[in-house]
């Protein structure tokens, strides 16, 4: 079954067109195991989870993403309703170029080739990026401050502009990197991101112990634009799973209290306290309390939030004023 030139979702890869049937066929389990064997947490017998959803449960050739309410059997699906991609680029990524998918048993560690990040090119301007991070409420002096850093920037994945949040190692080398659609609502890690690297806002002092952690950039940025007198970290783990904390605690091990800022839900809060309840027993020189949103889903709601209080307190201010002249 081979798609038409005039099907307006035909894909052209390396100049042919792909058949869709084939690219249906492949179950989400083996498309991970083939393709991103790092992001599968066993959860049970015949059960999975992955690392970058939590809540999305992988069983008995079926799948399940509670926190999105979305679910089924191909990757296909998984590709276009949980990693946001339109459903020719989830074709492309299925099919990778070939006509009948190959997706065998996980590959043994020993035949693993490296995985190497790949970053979208850093447009020219960023006037999407900013008007976006400003649209969620975001401090200039924030966005202009990552921007100059290169830990934020803007680019564009298949014509889509995206705001790319990146995640470096201690010597500067980019490790990580997420995409946020500006006008839509994709959401993607880069090709070959380390989950053990997540986006993270370094504190004034290098020697600063506090460590606050987020489900999401957009949430750590959203923090530092409410609290500008905290001096630690901010960790975005790119979602609820533990692998970016504990990678980060081994590599700086000044840490000396944990603030969990995970998002005001269910799956939130409790991979929040299973968070703490699997750290406390390490590490125990640590002090970690449940930090979530006093108002909103998150932090970024609670930005909002804050400002649209401080408006409406200004705007009553600047009425009373007038009628004061009258």
């Amino acid at each position: 079954m081979l798609l038409s030139k005039d099907t307006p979702i035909a894909k052209i890869i390396n100049g042919t067109m792909e058949p869709i049937l084939p690219a249906r066929e492949v179950d989400l389990l083996s498309y991970l195991q083939a393709t991103e064997p790092q992001e599968l947490r066993r959860a049970g017998p015949n059960e999975y989870r992955t690392a970058s959803h939590e809540s999305l449960v992988i069983s008995n050739g079926l799948w399940y993403w509670n926190r999105g309410q979305a679910g089924g059997r191909s990757a296909l699906d998984y590709l276009v309703k949980v990693r946001g991609l339109a459903f020719a680029d989830a074709v492309a990524a299925v099919l990778g170029g070939r006509v009948a998918p190959v997706f065998p048993l996980p590959v043994k560690e020993s035949e693993k080739v490296k995985r190497v990040l790949s970053l979208p090119p850093c447009a020219r301007f960023a006037n999407s990026a900013v008007s976006y991070l400003q649209r969620r409420g975001i401090r200039p002096g924030v966005i202009g401050r990552y921007l100059r850093e290169g830990l934020i920037y803007e680019s564009i994945y298949y014509n889509v502009p995206v705001c790319v949040f990146v995640g470096r190692d201690k010597s500067g080398a980019a490790k990580f990197g997420t995409m946020r659609g500006v006008d839509s609502n994709l959401k993607r890690d880069c090709t070959g991101s380390d989950k053990r690297y997540g986006f993270c806002i370094p504190g004034k002092s290098t020697d600063n112990g506090n460590l606050a952690v987020f489900e999401s950039p957009i949430d750590a940025l959203s923090h530092e634009s409410l609290y500008t007198s905290f001096d630690g970290y901010r960790l975005s783990l790119g979602g609820t799973a533990d692998t970016a904390l504990i990678a980060f605690l081994e590599r700086n091990s000044n840490i000396s209290s944990i603030s969990l800022c995970l998002d005001n839900d269910n799956a939130g809060q409790e991979a929040a306290v299973k968070i703490r309840s699997t750290l406390e027993e390490k590490y125990t020189h640590i002090a970690m309390t449940v930090d979530p949103p006093t108002h909103g889903k998150d932090y970024n709601d609670m930005l909002l939030y804050t400002q649209s209080l401080t408006k409406e307190k200004d705007t009553g201010f600047r009425r009373e004023a007038g009628l004061s002249l009258l």
